[in-house]
C-alpha cells in the first residue's frame, strides 16, 4: 500500500500500459484520475469504482489537459503523482517521408501534452512534494526505434523530464522518465509503415528479446513514483528486456 492516501493522474488510461498502471496504483491504495481521449471499455469499467475519476480529453489541447488536473484536485483534494503515458506513433516515417500534419500531431500528443499537464500540475505537486513520471521510449534514446517525429518527441520528453527534475528539486518534486522497449499494448503504428523506417528498426531487433506485458511496465512506473525511488530524479529507467544491450 505504497500509495495509500495519494492521488495519481494516469493519461492514456483506457488500455495497454495506462490501464495496467491504473490497476497497479489502485492495488497499492491510491485514488486515480483515469484520463483518455474518448469513453471506451476500460474507462467505463472505472466509472464503477469510487476511487477512480474518469476525465475525457485530448492531452494536446491545453484546456483539456488543465481540466484533467483540475479533476484530481476537485474530486480528491490533492495531487501526488502525474503519469504522462498517452502517446501515438508515426508509421516509422523518416524525415524524408513525414508530413507536416503528422509531425505536428505526434509532437503535440507526445511532448506538448505532457508539458501542458506538468505545467498545470506543478503547483499541486510542489504542495505534495510529488512526482512526474513521463513514459517515453527507447525511441527517445536511439534513432531507429521509431520515425522522425516519434524519435524527436520521445527525445524531447526525456529533456523535459530532466528540466523538471532540475528546476523543481528544491521543492521536493521528482521527475523520472520510463523508457520501455516493445510492449504488447495493441497500439496502432498509425497506418502502413515506411519500408525505410521499418528496415532500420528491424536491424536493431535481437531475436532473444521478448515483448513486455503492460503490467511489467506498470510495475516500473509504480516504483519510480514511490518512496522507494526517493533519490531517483532526472533519470531514465530503461525497461526493454535487454533490447538495447545487444
Amino acid at each position: 500500500m505504497r500509495f495509500e492516501g495519494k492521488v495519481v493522474i494516469v493519461t492514456g488510461a483506457d488500455r495497454g500500459i495506462g490501464r495496467s498502471t491504473v490497476a497497479r496504483f489502485l492495488e497499492e491504495g491510491a485514488r486515480v484520475v483515469a484520463a483518455d481521449l474518448a469513453p471506451a471499455a476500460g474507462l467505463k469499467e472505472y466509472e464503477r469504482d469510487a476511487r477512480v475519476a474518469v476525465a475525457l480529453g485530448d492531452v494536446s489541447v491545453r484546456a483539456d489537459a488543465e481540466r484533467i488536473v483540475a479533476t484530481a484536485v476537485d474530486r480528491f483534494g490533492r495531487l501526488d503523482v502525474l503519469v504522462n503515458n498517452a502517446g501515438i506513433m508515426d508509421r516509422f516515417l523518416p524525415v524524408g517521408e513525414v508530413t507536416d500534419e503528422l509531425w505536428h500531431k505526434v509532437l503535440a500528443v507526445n511532448l506538448t501534452g505532457p508539458m501542458y499537464l506538468a505545467r498545470a500540475a506543478m503547483p499541486h505537486l510542489v504542495a505534495s512534494k510529488g512526482v512526474v513520471v513521463n513514459v517515453t521510449s527507447i525511441g527517445g534514446l536511439f534513432g531507429a526505434r521509431g520515425g522522425a517525429a516519434y524519435a524527436a518527441s520521445k527525445h524531447g520528453l526525456i529533456g523535459l523530464t530532466k528540466n523538471i527534475a532540475a528546476a523543481y528539486a528544491k521543492d521536493g518534486v521528482r521527475a523520472v522518465a520510463i523508457a520501455p522497449g516493445g510492449v504488447n499494448t495493441g497500439i496502432s503504428i498509425g497506418g502502413e509503415p515506411s519500408a525505410r523506417g521499418y528496415e532500420a528498426l528491424n536491424r536493431t531487433l535481437p531475436a532473444a528479446v521478448r515483448m513486455a506485458e503492460p503490467a511489467e511496465i506498470a510495475a516500473v512506473i509504480a516504483f519510480a513514483a514511490s518512496g522507494e525511488a526517493s533519490f531517483v530524479s532526472g533519470e531514465v529507467l530503461v525497461a526493454d528486456g535487454g533490447w538495447t544491450a545487444y
